[in-house]
């Protein structure tokens, strides 16, 4: 995480430079183009500016303004006796002239292509993390962002280069202040870019949780995934009603209606981001297979039988544990020590620990390398009390831990915050109850960390709503 975050500060940092450098480097002059030749432009104070005129072809002209103080004035543009345009000019301390008709100011140019090449590297960067990056660090709300935002920045930086080529080539027709119009819109135009994807995923989670419901029962917690496939399509459609009735372009009368505008689509595709990272975190963690060097297997406990027999989704994981075992002790000759991990709950007849055990006995496991973990109540202990066994029986071993596929990832994270550097694997499930049980998972690994998440969200909110009031 910090080598990320450096390499993307010393960016900016060469960017930035990169700006200032050209600043100082092409002087004070601004260009300011206007759609006709052969113009004639006069100052309302020429002490305050020198201006030089220039053809730039296409029939726009273009106008040198070189600013000999600070202050303001403007220049009108008359062609043939008829005044076509007014432009107001500030010219700041440092002599950097910003042109109010168009949004313009000196070295803007430069400043546009730096801001491109950010985003578009900035998305190299976050990518290229997420594809190298392996467990257990892999394991982190990092990886999520990484995955999820690199998309963002991709699409975003795709779009400031539209917006800059179409700048360079015709000024006059495409000012800055249109440009600053599509930037401030990223969040939308990210949204409609997505729509497509957004579409398919609603109709995939509606499909998987109608079958699920009919193979379980119509709870809630079954739904879930239908109920985050119409939230997500809602919002879009919210987003397009927005865009249509005008509220988010410069200029709307309705100043809270216009921050709304562009708060919604940044808190919407923050979202969607985060759930982007987490779909293609999820499945990399549950197709990730572990090296054959490990020294003991975590199993991780959940419900079975009252007969003590294992349910398929339990049974699953066991015997992904038994195949790598032995995939792993034909490969290289090491046998790894088991660890099932699980206490008794309420209605269980006795710890899920001891229940995996007797099923890897009865599979031909030595009892020799069978060590339970019989006290755990939820996943974030299973790690913890595992590690306590290895620190003891095993000092020094490389551990792995198996659980469901949809769950590896969040199972990862645990391990991580409970200190234990373990790569996970994944027990096969039906394929109608993946989809909704890993957006359970999606949801809980937002609320594990919702404070950081809300003050993240807050942070952007703030930043659009401050960049609405601007533009």
């Amino acid at each position: 995480m910090k080598e990320l975050i450096r390499q993307i500060a010393a960016l900016a940092v060469v960017l930035l430079l990169i700006c200032v450098g050209n600043r100082l480097a092409s002087g004070n002059a601004y260009s300011a183009y206007v759609p006709v030749d052969s113009v004639h432009i006069h100052p309302a104070d020429p002490e305050l500016v020198r201006l030089e005129e220039a053809p730039a072809g296409r029939d726009q002209a273009r106008v040198s303004v070189v600013p000999r103080r600070a202050g303001k004035t403007s220049i009108f543009i008359y062609k043939e006796g008829t005044w076509l345009e007014r432009h107001e000019l500030r010219v700041g301390p440092m002599l950097t002239v910003y042109d109010a008709a168009t949004g313009g100011f000196t070295g803007d140019g430069v400043v546009m292509i730096s801001v491109t090449v950010f985003f578009l590297l900035v998305a190299a960067i976050m990518l290229r993390y997420t594809l190298r990056v392996r467990p257990p660090e892999f394991y982190a709300y990092t990886t999520i962002y990484t995955a999820g935002f690199s998309l963002f920045s991709l699409l975003t930086g795709a779009t400031m280069a539209y917006v800059t080529l179409r700048h360079m080539l015709r000024p006059s027709a495409f000012s800055m202040l249109s440009a600053y119009d599509v930037v401030s819109r990223a969040g939308y135009t990210f949204m409609l870019s997505t729509a497509p994807l957004v579409a398919v995923f609603a109709v995939a989670m509606t499909i998987s949780n109608i079958v699920l419901m009919r193979h379980e029962n119509r709870r809630l917690r079954n739904a879930l995934g239908i109920l985050a496939g119409l939230l997500l399509m809602a919002g879009e459609v919210i987003a397009v009603l927005v865009d249509r009735s005008g509220l988010n372009r410069p200029g709307s009368d309705e100043n809270i209606k216009q921050m709304v505008s562009f708060v919604f689509p940044t808190v919407f595709v923050y979202f969607e981001c985060v759930l982007i990272g987490a779909i293609v975190c999820g499945i990399r963690a549950a197709q990730y297979v572990p090296p054959y060097d490990k020294d003991c297997l975590i199993i991780l406990g959940c419900w079975f039988r009252k007969d003590g027999t294992l349910t398929p989704l339990l049974k699953g994981r066991v015997d992904r544990a038994i195949e790598f075992w032995r995939a792993q002790k034909q490969a290289t000759g090491q046998e790894a020590v088991f660890i099932p991990s699980g206490g008794q709950g309420k209605d269980e007849s006795m710890p899920e620990a001891e229940a995996m055990a007797r099923y890897l006995r009865g599979q031909g496991i030595p009892d020799s390398l069978i060590c339970p973990e019989i006290h755990s109540r939820n996943t974030y202990q299973n790690m913890a009390f595992s590690k306590e066994i290895i620190e003891r029986d095993l000092p020094g071993a490389k551990p792995a831990f198996v659980t469901t596929n949809y769950h590896v990832f969040r199972s990862g994270v645990w391990a991580n915050l409970a200190g234990l550097p373990a790569e996970g694997m994944g027990g096969p499930t039906r394929w109608w109850y993946w989809p909704n049980a890993f957006m359970r998972e999606c949801v809980g690994l937002l609320v594990n960390r919702w404070r950081q998440e809300l003050l993240a969200l807050l942070i952007l909110i703030l930043f659009f709503g401050l960049l609405a009031a601007l533009l």
